[in-house]
C-alpha cells in the first residue's frame, strides 16, 4: 500500500466486538485474569493498553520498523530511549539539537556518566572525527530545529555501522509521510507526536520506533519500568490525527512555499532557512532522502524590535510553543524551544535573538502573509 492508504489502514481499523470503525478508548487500569497459571496478554495498563497498542502498530508500520513504543511526551520518548546507554558511554549529537534534548543530555545524563559531544552534523567528517572508542550512538535531527540544517542520513548511518554504533534520528519535522530514516540505514526513530502526527494541538505524546526487535524490547522494558507510556485517550486522539496527516501536510507544505517566497522579498527579513529553497545548503541532500521540504521554516529579521512587533501583533499565527497543528504557530527559539541552551552556546550555534520559527498551518496563505506583513510594520 502507498502511504496515503497506510495512514488510514495501517493498523486496526475495526473493533472486532462491535464493528466500530476505530479502536475504542480502553480507559481502564487493570484486567481480570482467569487462570492461576497463565495470565492473559494484558494485566496492568502501565505496561499494555489496547488503544496505545493500536497507535504503536500504526506508527511502526508507517516508519517501516519492527517495534514502536508510545510515550506520554516527546521528551519521555527521548529520555527513556537514552536509558539504553550506560555510564561511560559517549554519544555524538548534532549541534543544534532540540533544546529539551540538549537540556536532558547536558544536565541529567551527564550526571549519570553518559556524555555527549555536539558537532556540526552537516559535515560527515566532523561526525567521524568525534567518534571515540566509548561512543555508542549518533543522535541526529534533520532538518534540525530551528535552523533547518540537513544531515545526510545515509552517510551518517554508514559511518555508524563502520564503528559498530547505532543511529537515532528525531523525525518530528518530517514525519514518516516525508522521511523514513530506518529505510536509510538508521536504527531508532524518535517523534514528538504532539506535532504533525497528531496535528491538532490537543495531545502531548511521543514515539520511539526501532528497526531491530531486540532494541525495541530493551526500550519497552525501560518504558514499563519507568511508567512513561501514553494514556488511552491521547492514543485515541493521535490515531484520529494520523489519518489526515497526508492532506494536512500537503496543504501546509504548499502554503509554506508561498509564504517563504514572499518573506524572502520582505525588506525586514534578512535570511530564510528552509530546505525547499534551492539556495539552502542542504537542499540537494534533503531532496535525495525525503518526499518534501516540510511545513516548518525559520527566518531572521532586521532587529530585536521587529521580532517583538511580529510576535506580539500576529493574529492568525499563534505566538506559542510547539508546531505542526492545523493552525499556524509562530515561536521565538531563543526564549522557547532553546531557552535551556546557554546564550553563548545558542549564539555559537547560530540561534540569534532575531530568529523566528514559523510552522505553517491550513489558513489561506494570502491571509497568513498579510497578517505577518502588518505585524512587522
Amino acid at each position: 500500500m502507498k502511504i496515503a492508504t497506510q495512514l488510514i489502514h495501517a493498523g486496526p481499523t475495526v473493533d472486532q466486538q462491535t464493528g466500530a470503525l476505530g479502536v475504542p478508548v480502553y480507559q481502564i487500569s487493570t484486567y481480570r485474569q482467569t487462570s492461576f497459571e497463565h495470565f492473559g496478554k494484558y494485566d496492568y495498563a502501565r505496561g499494555d493498553n489496547p488503544t496505545r497498542e493500536a497507535v504503536e502498530e500504526v506508527v511502526a508500520r508507517l516508519e517501516g520498523g519492527t517495534r514502536c513504543l508510545a510515550f506520554a511526551s516527546g521528551m519521555a520518548a527521548i529520555s527513556t530511549t537514552l536509558m539504553i546507554f550506560s555510564p561511560g558511554d559517549h554519544l555524538v549529537v548534532c549541534d543544534d539539537v532540540y533544546g529539551g534534548a540538549y537540556r536532558v543530555l547536558t544536565s541529567i545524563f551527564s550526571r549519570m556518566g553518559i556524555n555527549a559531544s555536539f558537532v556540526d552534523a552537516t559535515d560527515l567528517a566532523a561526525i567521524e572525527a568525534a567518534i571515540r572508542p566509548e561512543t555508542r550512538a549518533l543522535y541526529l535531527e534533520t532538518p534540525s530545529n530551528p535552523l533547518l540544517k540537513v544531515t545526510d542520513l545515509r552517510g551518517a548511518a554508514a559511518i555508524a555501522k563502520r564503528h559498530g554504533i547505532i543511529t537515532l534520528v528525531d523525525n518530528t519535522f518530517m514525519t514518516p509521510y516525508l522521511q523514513r530514516p530506518l529505510e536509510l540505514g538508521c536504527d531508532i526513530v524518535l517523534h514528538s507526536g504532539t506535532k504533525f502526527l497528531n496535528g491538532h494541538s490537543d495531545v502531548i505524546c511521543g514515539f520511539a520506533v526501532t528497526r531491530d526487535d531486540e532494541l525495541g524490547q530493551r526500550i519497552r522494558y525501560i518504558q514499563n519500568a519507568f511508567g512513561t507510556g501514553l494514556g488511552p485517550q491521547d492514543s485515541f486522539l493521535t490515531l484520529r490525527g494520523i489519518k489526515t496527516l497526508k492532506v494536512r501536510m500537503d496543504q501546509s507544505q504548499q502554503n509554506t512555499g508561498i509564504i517563504v517566497e514572499r518573506l524572502k522579498q520582505h525588506p525586514r527579513v534578512t535570511a530564510v532557512h528552509y530546505p525547499g529553497l534551492a539556495e539552502h545548503p542542504g537542499h540537494a541532500v534533503h531532496g535525495a532522502q525525503t518526499e518534501g521540504p516540510g511545513a516548518v521554516f525559520s527566518f531572521e529579521v532586521d532587529s530585536l524590535e521587529t521580532a517583538q512587533r511580529l510576535l506580539e501583533n500576529t493574529h492568525l499565527a499563534a505566538f506559542a510553543v510547539s508546531l505542526g497543528g492545523v493552525e499556524s504557530i509562530i515561536s521565538y527559539p531563543a526564549r522557547m524551544s532553546h531557552a535551556s541552551v546557554p546564550r553563548e552556546e545558542r549564539l555559537r550555534k547560530g540561534i540569534s535573538d532575531t530568529l523566528i520559527r514559523l510552522s505553517v498551518g491550513l489558513e489561506d496563505p494570502d491571509d497568513l502573509y498579510a497578517d505577518l506583513e502588518q505585524a512587522m510594520q
